[in-house]
């Protein structure tokens, strides 16, 4: 079964649809019981860090996801913002991520190879993904593309940890994978058949 971690923030339907689709249970979480029995986490996201952070740290769920993901080794998969908090930490708010993939949360405008694009980063993009990353190890062409909506990117202190990047002004780590823990800044939800496939990929792990 696989938990959709419902804390507030998120377009958690979609996600429920999207699994449906592809023939697999999935289930709304937004309480620690809710989340017993799951075998894969969806940790989504949007908005704003350090309101984020704040209402999963509000939730209730911190802890049991902790458990699941730091003991147990269930894998996860954070969208968006969510994949954003999965960093130590974002140049957007001043609280602490939850720091399972060490790296900071940084702006596009604080870089100068973007910094006088248009914000936010908006519209389909190629994703250009490690050819041992399990994500994209069944399904893809050689630059899928996906959707995206951000100003803020994920920059990974160790680059074994990079899965794939994408370029705006500038090439940045758009997925990163540690053990088990993966995020995504694109939408998959929003992403027609290549965020179907990454989704089953990451189902199937």
């Amino acid at each position: 079964m696989i938990g959709i971690v419902d804390y507030g923030v998120g377009n958690i339907q979609a996600f429920l649809t999207l699994f449906k689709r592809l023939g697999l249970e999935a289930r709304r979480a937004n309480t620690p019981d809710m989340l017993a029995g799951a075998t894969r986490l969806v940790l989504p996201g949007v908005g704003h860090f350090d309101h984020a952070m704040k209402r999963l740290n509000d939730s209730g769920l911190r802890t049991k996801l902790e458990r699941m993901v730091l003991e147990a080794q269930v894998p996860v998969i954070g969208v968006c913002v969510g994949m954003q908090m999965l960093a130590d930490g974002s140049d957007e708010g001043s609280m602490p991520g939850l720091g399972w993939v060490p790296g900071r949360v940084r702006a596009f405008a604080s870089h100068p190879a973007s910094a006088d694009l248009p914000m936010p980063h908006m519209g389909w993009n190629d994703l250009h993904a490690s050819p041992t990353s399990k994500l994209f190890g069944r399904g893809f062409d050689a630059a899928p593309q996906f959707y995206f909506l951000h100003s803020y990117y994920f920059d990974a202190q160790d680059k074994n940890d990079v899965a794939a990047t994408a370029h705006y002004g500038m090439d940045f780590d758009a997925v990163v994978s540690r053990g088990q823990v993966h995020g995504v800044q694109c939408h998959p939800e929003k992403s027609h058949h290549w965020g179907v496939q990454l989704l089953k990929n990451f189902a199937e792990l």
